[in-house]
């Protein structure tokens, strides 16, 4: 397939997608309702629901009390709404000089790793407004602590944003399971007097008792209208394919029959047919070795990199790896990459703040002109050499041309390759859900 074809099909995917264009609807309809805020008021709201401190403490105070306040079934908790939850923010980019050194490129660009940050906890504090629970009293913290589980999929539009226009995020809980809440984010720029769209992106979020030790029961949600219950129905479709893709995960099950014929067509274009030995390795013309398209790094958390309970904050292992997997992308292609998508961001266990993060990067799928990076962030112990895996990121990136294709040299590289390939061809709708995501 060209370049221009599958340009078109991810253009048209994004921008007349039915549930985007619904969400929003939804979005422009309650940020009327709605006042005016800033991401770090949305940090300080948090504070102070959460009841912590502000300085950071290795030890923090018990949040074990709260245990009482929590409900038993979801019969005990209201049903809730999905614009009790909505609530639009804004980075306010166009007054705030110090804040544009934060997000500025050397192109004049925002750094897209410090909006992931943003998204990230402002996904948190939507999950906090679903919440509302008869049994907690006044003045008391909340009992639930609301962590990322996964980021389903982030589209970006052919918009690059500006470092001196306010960007303003919105979003409400589009989904609810029994401990889980799906929100829903969208994130536009002022530009030209209007508001332009960024990007939509799906995070999931799990609720938590005060000391982390099980989950916690959230309120219902009901849709009000036909939109509503479209955007509702999105998240249950969502849900069923994460099973899907659990249960056909290449942990699980052999790939099948069309990607094995893949994988020994590209072993054969690697070895000389002439001669019919195995033993030695060709590499083909305009093509890569996969283990040498691999970059890392050792990234030490700080105090100032953790979230509210005094874990590693999710949106700065997000800023750290995307940040890595553009760079990764810089020295394969020679280009500079435009990110179109990320996918499947995975939130195996909490890193804590004093941790050595290893994050690898490498390139496991090319066709045309995208390139296919995934980085695993895998936390370090430097006196018993051991590493845990600990988050798993998936991003598709777009070059100005045709990029060299990337060849798979064992069977543990032909696996990253077929996971690669998975994530690509569902996020440029080229597959069903039968392959959409993967081993993570």
């Amino acid at each position: 397939m060209s370049s221009s074809a599958l340009r078109k099909i991810i253009k048209a995917r994004f921008l007349l997608s039915t549930e985007t264009n619904l969400v929003r609807g939804v979005v422009c309809q309650y940020s009327q309702e709605a006042p005016v805020e800033t991401v770090q008021d949305v940090k300080n709201r948090l504070i102070e629901v959460m009841g912590i401190q502000r300085s950071y403490k290795p030890l923090q105070l018990s949040r074990s009390h709260l245990l009482e306040y929590l409900p038993k079934n979801q019969d005990e908790l209201p049903v809730r709404k999905m614009k009790d939850s909505f609530s639009s923010v804004v980075i306010p980019l166009s007054t705030d000089i110090t804040l544009q050194e934060k997000y500025v490129t050397f192109l004049g660009h925002v750094r897209l790793g410090r909006l992931m940050e943003d998204m990230d906890i402002f996904a948190a504090w939507v999950a906090h407004k679903h919440i509302l629970n008869p049994r907690k009293p006044a003045g008391q913290p909340t009992p639930y602590v609301i962590v990322t589980v996964l980021v389903d999929q982030i589209d970006f539009t052919d918009i690059t944003p500006k470092h001196d226009g306010d960007i303003r995020l919105s979003g409400h809980v589009s989904w609810v399971g029994k401990s889980s809440i799906e929100v829903t984010v969208w994130l536009e720029q002022l530009l030209h007097g209007s508001w332009q769209k960024l990007t939509r992106a799906v995070f999931l979020m799990a609720a938590r008792n005060s000391i982390l030790s099980g989950p916690a029961i959230v309120n219902l949600l009901e849709p009000e209208t036909e939109e509503e219950k479209e955007i509702f129905r999105g998240g249950e479709l969502r849900k069923k394919r994460r099973v899907k893709v659990q249960q056909e995960s290449l942990f699980k099950m052999t790939p099948d029959v069309n990607e094995q014929r893949l994988i020994h067509d590209l072993f054969l274009k690697t070895i000389d047919l002439h001669r019919m030995s195995f033993h030695k390795r060709i590499l083909p013309p305009r093509s890569l070795w996969m283990e040498d398209a691999q970059l890392s790094n050792i990234v030490f958390s700080h105090p100032e990199d953790r979230n509210m309970h005094n874990k590693v904050f999710g949106g700065f292992l997000m800023r750290q790896a995307l940040e890595l997997s553009w760079t990764a992308g810089y020295l394969y292609s020679k280009f500079r990459p435009r990110l179109c998508h990320i996918s499947d961001i995975s939130f195996h266990k909490p890193v804590d703040v004093g941790s050595l993060l290893r994050m690898n990067s490498l390139v496991t799928y090319t066709e045309c002109n995208y390139v296919q990076i995934t980085v695993y962030a895998e936390v370090f112990d430097p006196r018993g050499g051991q590493q845990n895996t600990t988050n798993v990121f998936h991003y598709t990136y777009e070059m100005p041309e045709e990029v060299p294709q990337i060849i798979p040299k064992s069977y543990q590289e032909a696996m990253m390759y077929l996971d690669g390939r998975r994530h690509f061809q569902h996020v440029m709708g080229l597959s069903d859900d039968t392959h959409s995501s993967t081993a993570t």
